[in-house]
Order: C-alpha cells, then structure tokens, then sequence
C-alpha cells in the first residue's frame, strides 16, 4: 500500500474508523462476509443511490461492486423501489404461496429453457448446496466435481479448492471433501482423465461458465461441450452455475448462447433484484425428485424451503427487474457490454503489456502480470498474479479518485453508469502510474 494513499484515506474516512472500532469488538473481525474487509478498515457505508455509495464521512463513490454485482440498475432504481413500497403495504412476509413467486416463475421459464421446474432459496450458497444435494439423490452417487477456483458458496459440500493453490479445504468442519474432486479450468484433456477415475462415483460436475471469484475468466465454448459431453455419457448431472452470469450479458443465461444442455441451472444475484434469493431450476425429470408427494424419504431430495424463500418482497423486486430489463430490449447489454469491451481496451493499454484484464460483456477485472505470468486462463494463472498490486490499484482509486472496486475483485457495470466513468477510471489509472513509479 502507497504511503500518501493511507494517509489520504485515513484522513477522509475518520467517522469509518471509529464506527468500525464497534464493529470489530461486536462481529468476527468487524465484518460478516470475509471479503468485505480491507486494509486499514472498510468504510462504513450509510446510503446509496444510483451509482454512489455514500460513506459516515459523507465520501461519495462510483460504486463498481454493485451490491456483489448484483444491481444491474444500480441502487435503489425506481421501479424497484415504487413496487417494493406497494409490497411493503401488504405485508413483505406471509409465509404461505405467493402469487409474486409465479409471476417471476414464468418469467424465469421462458427465459431459461432448462427451468421445468424451479425452486426458490434466499441465497446462491443454499442454491448450490441443494442442486448438489439432487444430483446425489437422483444419480445415487456421492463425488461431485467441481473447478479450481470456483466459487460456489460456503457451503460444505463445495467449500474445496477455492484459493491457490487449491490442495486443501477452505475451512474446519468440513466432513467428508474426499467426495469433490477439482477441475483445471480450460483443460478438457486433464479434466477429463481426473473424470473417468471416479466415473462410476460421480454424481455431478458443477462449473461456472465465467469463472468469478476465481478471475474473472470466461470459460472456452470447447471446454464446456466437452464436459457437457462426459456428463450426459455418464449419467452425471452437469450443473451450470450461473448466479453471476444469469441475466448479466442477455435476457437469460451464458449457457444458451453456446448452445449447451445443462440438467440443473442455478441463479441469484440479479434475478432478486438486489433482494436475497437462490434459485435451483432444470429438467423436470430431476427436479421432480424434491416431490415429497411422489418420492419416498429415502429416494427424495430436499431442496429449497428456508423461512424467507420466496417471500413476495423479493420476488416482486425480481419481478421489477427482470421486467425492465425485458422492456429494455437490446439497448441496455449493447450498453454495458460495450463499457466493458471498452474499459479491458483501456486497461490493457495504459498499462501497456504489465497486465491482463479479463472478463465478458460488463465484467472486468485487472491482473498484474509478473515473470512467470503472461496470459490468465484459469484461477492458477490469476492466483500467481500480482495481487498485492491490484489491491494497491483499487485502495488508490478508493483513497483519491472516489471510485470503488472491493479490492482485489472483479468490476461491474450497470445501467448507471455512464462513459464519463470509463474516463475517470482512466485518469485514476494514470495517477496510480505515475505515483507507483516514484
């Protein structure tokens, strides 16, 4: 971290400071996502509008996170906000079915051709955990594959090879991971040998088609037949994991646009409209096995449910959203998808060969490269990157320039934004340029 940079931030962010003294001696380490915290201290935000994030300190921030690039309008768009107030009205929690979850149902089938049959939960991590726990039920097997890399939530059937260098378990507590085996992002030859060793074991291969927390790198069209391919030959579910890509680049999923076949799909993020929400949907012949009208105890799966699933709070904010988006045509992905293509352009060349910046449609993300580093295609590639610089990159724009990556994460564009942001950014780099130099 530059000096003038903490200095600068520490100066600006005093209110943050003394608020998160609380915080640290109330929550494990002052935060309750691992991720939110950065050095010296995350900024303690109290409101939010547009593309802003406004801090204690009254610091405003063009926000590139996006509520964990959930919020595609940005935050707190208006028919969002006007349609929730509505709900507010008549009861944000019944407990019982709600008509809002069918009116997002039929938006989501027709979006998503796989979705037969959906259920909802309030988070990706419970979206995942269950769509492993059907695959178990409905293949009878135990093994499921996963990517080095992938993210796919805290949950403990998944919770393996997610930081370099992607050899141990994420965490204590875990029971049974000799059961998720790891994949080489991009390398079908190797993935494929790993396979055919448990094949007989193998309920499910899950994968990201862009690989998010592990880069920000798109998967290869190749890559993806090809494991697609092995599944369906295997009687072995493939698991498409699209809670960050669902709705990002198109009105629907990444998966169509490869003309691939996935048996389960999970989606979150955008489809809540900013609200909490999970979702589990596929073909109805292994969807079916969560019917605990059809299925005996020992054959059925339990998917879905929670208090807060599909409470019509979210469902209405999912609603709002996916409507507008709808409404919206083809404009607002040409948009974003074009700041994107733009921004990883401009990236590149500032920093003139010292990076490689990654990402499909509206993401992006910077990776500085080093001697042994030269192009990112996979999660080993970015883990041996520069990090600690990138982190000095994004704390620098925080610090300065009132623009605003979690450090170390990928970026996002939504509709609020505009190519003004794309130019500031630009400005922001060279100042970092110029300071890291001296």
């Amino acid at each position: 971290m530059i000096k003038n940079d903490l200095k600068v931030y520490k100066k600006n962010t005093r209110k943050s400071e003394e608020i998160f003294k609380k915080s640290k001696k109330l929550h494990v380490n002052g935060v309750h996502h691992n991720i939110r915290f950065f050095e010296p201290y995350p900024f303690v935000t109290k409101a939010s509008k547009g593309k802003f994030l406004i801090d204690v300190d009254s610091n405003k921030y063009v926000d590139f996170w996006m509520g964990h690039w959930s919020l595609i309008f940005g935050h707190s768009p208006k028919n969002v906000v006007s349609n929730t107030k509505k709900q507010l009205n008549k009861g944000w929690m019944h407990g019982t079915v709600s008509k809002n979850s069918i009116e997002l149902s039929e938006k989501l089938s027709k979006a998503v051709p796989v979705a037969e049959k959906i259920r909802y939960a309030s988070t990706g991590t419970e979206a995942t955990m269950y769509a492993v726990r059907l695959a178990r039920a409905v293949t009878r097997r135990k093994i499921i594959a996963k990517i080095d890399g992938g993210w796919h939530g805290y949950s403990t059937d998944l919770l393996k090879t997610v930081n370099w260098p992607f050899k141990k378990s994420e965490s204590g507590g875990l029971v049974d991971d000799k059961y998720i085996l790891s994949l080489p992002y991009n390398d079908l030859e190797r993935s494929i040998k790993i396979l055919k060793l448990c094949k007989g074991d193998l309920a499910a291969v899950i994968i990201e088609p862009v690989l998010g927390g592990g880069g920000c790198i798109p998967a290869t069209k190749d890559y993806l037949t090809g494991i697609e391919e092995f599944c369906h030959n295997n009687s072995t579910l493939f698991i498409l994991d699209e809670i960050v890509t669902g709705f990002r680049f198109r009105y629907g999923c990444l998966y169509n646009t490869m003309k691939l076949d996935p048996d389960i799909v999970t989606l979150g993020k955008i489809v809540g409209g900013g609200f909490p929400i999970g979702v589990i949907c596929g073909k109805s012949e292994f969807m079916n096995y969560a019917n605990t009208s059809t299925f005996s105890k020992l054959n059925r799966a339990y998917i879905g449910g929670g208090t807060f699933s599909a409470n019509p709070l979210t469902m209405i904010a999912g609603n709002s959203t996916l409507a507008t988006i709808k409404n919206s045509g083809n404009k607002l992905y040409r948009k974003l998808n074009n700041f994107g293509s733009d921004t990883r352009k401009m990236l590149d060349k500032k920093f003139d060969g010292d990076v490689n910046t990654t990402g499909i449609g509206s993401l992006f993300l910077t990776h500085f490269l080093n001697d042994s580093i030269h192009e990112i295609k996979n999660a080993a590639d970015a883990a041996r990157c520069n990090i600690k610089k990138l982190h000095d990159y994004h704390f620098h724009m925080i610090a300065h320039d009132g623009i605003f990556f979690l450090p170390g994460k990928l970026g996002a564009f939504s509709d609020v934004h505009t190519k003004s942001d794309i130019t500031d950014i630009a400005k922001s780099t060279d100042r970092f340029l110029t300071r890291f130099k001296k």
